[in-house]
């Protein structure tokens, strides 16, 4: 007997419909009226910070499509279509690493594959992943196919440095951005996943946690999934500073005290704590700011 595999967090809850994906309304209510509306465009570009979820928006637009029931805004996510784009076993849905296929002759290969017509589905959806790292020449071999593709397909390029795109792929596509998540909105669904994994989490750990993420929704689910094998199902402020080398409240406010107070021998031991304890010391100033904001918006 094989145990069942562990899913972890990030892939156990990654979003399978629109209304399923996090704080990017601005982004999945206009690809819903799209499909609705049957105007679908060629191309698009997903642009924004890591882990706010472009890939996963690129999937469900071509389950979208694709479905059975479809193009429809909600994806029945059970017929061969559906099945096949979540498992990454479409064929007629094709993710491309950018990074790893920079050059032209790339770019010349799938220009050659896309005059195939869809296997099962009603088109085949290229999903070009951090699109930024192709080549000036591959771009330009790009060109001609994103301004007049066949009909059976669309391009959706996704990227987190979108000033490294060329003009001529911007006015091309049509460009949604997506935002970084606020540190109270990312607590609120880790709250929620806590609360369905049965984890006992403090809010203070919950918050740390999401500073931590800086925005990415993917990040703090890594970062939940990592703290929960540490710490088991009961975790605190404390299990997360420890875990992950951050520093806890307790430690910023004896800081600050310190530092106003211009106790300089103090400081001087709080650091050398801080440095014993191998705490990164980007993270520890990240931290300090912070806290320093908060403090100056109470007083104020």
């Amino acid at each position: 007997m094989y145990a069942m595999a562990y899913v972890v967090f990030a892939r156990k809850y990654r979003p399978q419909t629109f209304e399923d994906v996090f704080a990017q309304d601005h982004v999945t209510v206009t690809l819903r009226h799209a499909v609705v509306n049957g105007r679908i465009g060629s191309g698009y570009l997903f642009c924004g910070p890591r882990g706010t979820g472009k890939t996963t928006v690129a999937r469900i637009l071509a389950k979208a499509v694709n479905c059975a029931e479809g193009p429809t805004d909600k994806p029945c996510g059970v017929c061969p279509s559906c099945v096949e784009i979540t498992s990454g076993t479409s064929l007629d849905v094709l993710e491309i690493d950018a990074a790893s296929n920079t050059g032209v002759d790339d770019i010349r290969q799938l220009r050659e594959n896309i005059r195939y017509l869809p296997t099962g589905g009603k088109k085949r959806i290229y999903i070009v992943d951090e699109v930024h790292r192709l080549s000036g020449s591959a771009f330009d071999a790009l060109l001609k196919t994103l301004e007049e593709p066949p009909p059976h397909v669309i391009f959706v390029f996704a990227t987190t440095e979108p000033l490294r795109v060329p003009e001529t792929i911007l006015s091309r596509t049509q460009r949604y951005d997506f935002r970084r998540v606020s540190v109270d909105d990312l607590s609120s669904h880790l709250r929620k996943i806590a609360d369905a994994e049965k984890l006992q989490i403090d809010d203070p750990a919950l918050q740390l946690l999401a500073r931590k993420a800086d925005g990415s929704v993917r990040d703090s689910l890594s970062l939940l999934d990592q703290i929960a094998a540490y710490a088991g199902e009961s975790i605190t402020e404390q299990d997360v500073a420890s875990s992950l080398g951050l520093v806890d409240r307790p430690f910023l406010m004896q800081y600050t005290a310190a530092v106003a107070a211009q106790d300089r021998k103090k400081v001087l031991q709080l650091s050398r704590a801080l440095f014993e304890t191998g705490i990164d010391v980007e993270d520890f100033a990240n931290e300090l700011l912070d806290h320093l904001r908060t403090l100056l918006i109470i007083r104020s």
